[in-house]
C-alpha cells in the first residue's frame, strides 16, 4: 500500500483495485469479528494451510470453455469453464486470479507474522521484529477489543467536544489526519510536477465518507437510497459512541448537509484525468488569501514542518474557498458532529463487535460482500499496510530467490526494447515528438521485487493494545516520517506499494515503473512456463500496461524527468486526442452490468494502456521467438493462441453486481471481461492467432480501432 497518509498529488497509476487503488494485502478489509486466535507455530501452520491451496499456472486450460468460440467471446473461451464452476466466497466482492494469488501471498505473510508474534517477548521492544509481532499480536487480541468499547477513542472525542469556536476547529483537525482520519481536505508533501528532483506542500479535497461526489449529488433513485442509508448509519455510528438517539439523528443531518456541501465544491473524476486540473501551484501567502478564515501557517506547524514553506500546490482551489466559506458560516455543533463521526467511523474496524458489524454492513453496501473475513486477514492486512517493509524481507527470503527477479526483468527489458521499435514505426507521430518518447522510454525508472534499502521503522512506537491506538500511532509515525520533505529532494528509492502486494503501478512524477514480488508469481508469472504464457501475462497486462501509462491520456503530460510539460507538437496532441476519443467511444458502448455502462473517458487511461501493453507484449514474444525458437504445441495451442490464453486468464475475475455499480463511479478500470474482449479484437495478431474473420464479434471494424501505441 501507499503510506498510511499518501500525498495528494502522489498519484500512482495501478492495475487493479482496493482501498486504495491497491488490491489484495494492500487493502485493509472493514471490520473486524470479536472471536480471538492464539498464535500457532510458524512452520507447521504455513506448510498445512499452502497444501490446502493447489498451485497456481499462467495459463490453466481447465479454466477455459471451448464450446465458446474464441471469435465470439475470448474472455468466456479463456475463461468461462473457471466461471462456470466458480462461487464468491460470502466475505469478498470478487474472485479471481487477484484473490487467488492474495490467499497464497497472505498464507507466506501469515506465518511470518506468527513466528514474529511468538518471538516478540523474547526480543527487545526496539527492534523491527519485535514491532512488527507486538502490533499484529495486538489486532488479534479481540477480547481487548471488545472489553475497551469505545474507551480507546474517548480523549479524541473529548478533545472534538471541547470546540468551542472555529479557532478550535483547524488545530483538531490537524490532530485527526496525523492519526489516520481522512477530515475536511488533505494535505502531504507530494513531487513537484514542475520540479521533479524536489517535494512541494500539497493541498487536495477530502473528508467525505462515502467513496465519491456523485453519491451526494446525483438525482438518480440508487443514488437517493444511498443517501437514505449514509444518514442512518452515521446516526447509528454516534448512538453507539454514546449519544442518544435524537441527538444522533440530527448530527446526522449535520454530517450529511456539511459533506453535501463539501461535495458539490469537488470536481468530478473525469475532470480530474487532466493532471492540469489538479496543477496550481502558488505562493503560500496565496493560500491565506485563497481561504483566510483557516490559520494555514497554524496547521503546517502543528502537523510538523519546523520550518515555513514559501511554495504549495493547491488541487483544487474552488474547493478550498468554498470550505474557506464553510469553516466560517457554518456553526461548530456542525464541525463536532462531522469530526465525531469521522473519528468513530475510522476507528470502527477495530473496537468492539457492535462497531465492526455496523461498519461492515454499511461498507458491503458498495462490495457486495456477505460476511467479514476472518480476523488474521484482517489484521495481517492492516499490519502490512503499516508496517509493510518491515515484513517484506522476511517474505522476499521465502518465495522470490535472485534468479527468479533475474527472469523477470528479462522479460520486462524485451518489453521495453518492442516499446521502443513500435515508437519509431508510428506513423502519425512527427519527429520531434518521437524524440521525446524515446528519451522518456530510454529513462523510464524499473523496480523489481523489492527495495534495494528497508524502512528505519526504529521511531515506530507500538504496544500490546488496544490496537486502535497502535494503528493510529503506526499513522503519525508515517506522517512524521514525511512531513519536513515539501522543498528537500525527492527519494528515487521509496517504493509506493508493499512487497507483498498483488499489483503494480507507474508513478508519472517520477517516471517509474515498480513491479513487487508478490505479483511475480502464478499466475502472473512463472520462470519455468514458456514464454507464450509469460509474455502474455506478465509481458502485456503488468509490464506493458505499466510501460504505456507513461504515454497514457495523462501519463504523456509528463516528461522524462517527470516534469508536467508539454513535449508535443500541437498537431501530434490533436491526432492522439483524436484517437484516444475513438477508444473512448469503444468503451462507451460495453455494458458494465445492468443498464451501467462503462464510462470510457474515466477509463480511458486504462484502456490505453491494455491496448498498447498487449500490442507491445506481442511484438516482444515474437522477437522472443525468433531470438530464442519456437516451441511445439503446448495443450495444443501455439506460442500465439497461449499469449492471448495468458493475457484473458490474468484477468480471470467474477465480481458482485454492487461492486460493478460502485465501479462505474470510482474505478478507473473496466471490468474485467471488457480488458479482455476489449484490446484483443482491436488486434489483427488476434484475429489471426485464432482465425477470426470479419463480422465476428472479436473483430472491431478497422476504421473505429484507436492507432494509438
Amino acid at each position: 500500500m501507499m503510506s498510511a497518509h499518501p500525498s495528494p498529488a502522489f498519484r500512482l497509476t495501478l492495475r487493479a483495485r482496493g482501498s486504495s487503488g491497491i488490491v489484495a494485502l494492500a487493502a485493509i478489509a472493514v471490520g473486524i469479528t470479536a472471536c480471538s486466535r492464539k498464535a500457532s507455530p510458524a512452520t507447521p501452520a504455513s506448510t498445512t494451510q499452502t497444501a490446502e491451496l493447489p498451485p497456481l499456472k499462467v495459463v490453466d486450460p481447465s479454466y477455459m470453455d471451448t464450446t465458446v468460440t474464441a471469435c465470439t467471446d475470448f474472455n468466456l473461451y479463456a475463461n468461462g469453464g473457471w466461471l462456470e464452476r466458480d462461487t464468491i466466497p460470502p466475505a469478498y466482492s470478487e474472485s479471481g486470479v487477484f484473490k487467488d494469488m492474495a490467499d497464497r501471498n497472505e498464507l507466506v505473510v501469515r506465518s511470518v507474522l506468527d513466528d514474529a508474534m511468538a518471538k516478540a517477548k523474547s526480543l527487545p521492544d526496539t527492534s523491527t521484529q519485535y514491532k512488527l509481532g507486538t502490533f499484529y499480536g495486538s489486532c488479534m487480541d479481540s477480547s481487548a477489543a471488545e472489553a475497551a468499547g469505545v474507551s480507546p477513542i474517548a480523549p479524541q472525542l473529548a478533545a472534538i467536544d471541547s470546540i468551542t469556536s472555529t479557532a478550535g476547529l483547524i488545530p483538531e483537525v490537524a490532530a485527526l489526519q496525523m492519526e489516520g482520519t481522512n477530515v475536511l481536505f488533505r494535505y502531504g508533501p507530494s513531487v513537484n510536477v514542475h520540479d521533479a528532483e524536489h517535494y512541494i506542500a500539497d493541498f487536495d479535497r477530502g473528508g467525505l465518507g462515502m467513496p465519491d461526489r456523485d453519491y451526494y449529488l446525483s438525482a438518480a433513485p440508487s443514488a437517493d437510497s444511498m443517501r437514505q442509508a449514509y444518514r442512518a448509519h452515521i446516526a447509528k455510528m454516534l448512538v453507539l459512541g454514546g449519544e442518544d438517539s435524537a441527538a444522533g439523528s440530527k448530527d446526522a443531518e449535520r454530517v450529511m448537509s456539511l459533506e453535501t456541501e463539501m461535495a458539490r465544491a469537488q470536481l468530478p473524476r473525469v475532470a480530474r484525468r487532466d493532471p492540469k486540473a489538479t496543477d496550481h501551484q502558488m505562493a503560500f501567502a496565496k493560500l491565506h488569501e485563497l481561504a483566510p478564515d483557516v490559520d494555514w501557517t497554524a496547521y503546517l506547524h502543528d502537523v510538523g514542518l519546523s520550518s515555513p514553506v514559501s511554495l504549495v500546490n493547491v488541487g483544487e482551489p474552488a474547493y478550498y474557498k468554498a470550505l474557506d466559506a464553510l469553516v466560517a458560516k457554518r456553526p461548530v455543533e456542525d464541525w463536532r458532529a462531522y469530526l465525531r463521526y469521522h473519528v468513530l467511523s475510522s476507528a470502527a474496524p477495530w473496537l468492539s463487535s457492535a462497531f465492526v458489524n455496523e461498519n461492515f454492513a454499511f461498507a458491503s453496501r458498495f462490495s457486495g460482500a456477505k460476511e467479514l473475513l476472518p480476523r488474521w486477514k484482517r489484521c495481517l492486512r492492516v499490519t502490512d499496510a503499516q508496517l509493510g517493509e518491515a515484513l517484506g524481507q522476511a517474505y522476499v527470503a521465502r518465495t522470490f530467490p535472485p534468479d527468479a527477479k533475474a527472469k523477470a526483468k528479462a522479460v520486462i527489458d524485451d518489453i521495453r526494447a518492442a516499446f521502443h521499435d513500435r515508437l519509431l514505426r508510428l506513423t502519425w507521430m512527427s519527429d520531434s515528438t518521437r524524440a521525446h518518447a524515446l528519451d522518456k522510454l530510454a529513462k523510464m525508472g524499473e523496480k523489481v521485487g523489492y527495495p534495494d534499502r528497508w524502512r528505519d521503522y526504529s521511531k515506530l512506537r507500538v504496544s500490546t493494545g488496544p490496537f486502535v491506538l497502535d494503528d493510529q500511532n503506526a499513522s503519525r509515525f508515517e506522517w512524521e516520517r514525511v512531513a519536513q520533505r515539501p522543498g528537500q529532494p525527492v527519494d528515487k528509492t521509496e517504493w509506493g506499494i508493499t512487497v507483498p502486494t498483488v499489483n503494480a503501478y507507474y508513478n508519472p512524477s517520477k517516471n517509474e515503473m515498480v513491479f513487487p514480488a508478490g505479483a511475480l508469481v502464478p499466475q502472473t508469472f512463472d520462470p519455468k512456463a514458456d514464454d507464450g504464457a509469460n509474455y502474455g501475462s506478465l509481458g502485456a497486462s503488468w509490464a506493458g500496461h505499466e510501460m504505456t501509462h507513461g504515454f497514457d491520456d495523462e501519463g504523456r503530460h509528463y516528461d522524462a524527468q517527470g516534469n508536467l510539460t508539454d513535449w508535443w507538437t500541437p498537431a501530434d496532441s490533436k491526432r492522439f486526442n483524436a484517437q484516444a476519443e475513438l477508444d473512448a467511444k469503444q468503451y462507451d458502448g460495453y455494458i458494465q452490468v445492468d443498464t451501467f455502462h462503462v464510462n470510457g473517458h474515466l477509463t480511458l487511461g486504462e484502456n490505453i494502456a491494455d491496448y498498447g501493453g498487449a500490442l507491445t507484449a506481442y511484438d516482444a514474444l515474437e522477437k522472443a521467438l525468433q531470438r530464442d525458437g519456437r516451441p511445439g504445441l503446448i495443450d495444443g495451442f501455439t506460442p500465439e493462441q497461449r499469449f492471448f490464453i495468458g493475457y484473458a486468464q490474468s484477468f480471470r475475475v467474477h465480481s458482485r453486481p454492487q461492486s460493478l455499480i460502485t465501479r462505474v463511479k470510482v474505478d478507473p478500470h473496466s471490468p474485467e471481461n471488457w480488458r479482455v474482449d476489449g484490446p484483443l479484437a482491436d488486434m489483427e495478431a488476434f484475429a489471426k492467432a485464432f482465425g477470426c474473420k470479419p463480422g465476428d464479434p472479436m473483430v472491431r471494424p478497422r476504421n473505429l480501432v484507436p492507432n494509438i501505441w
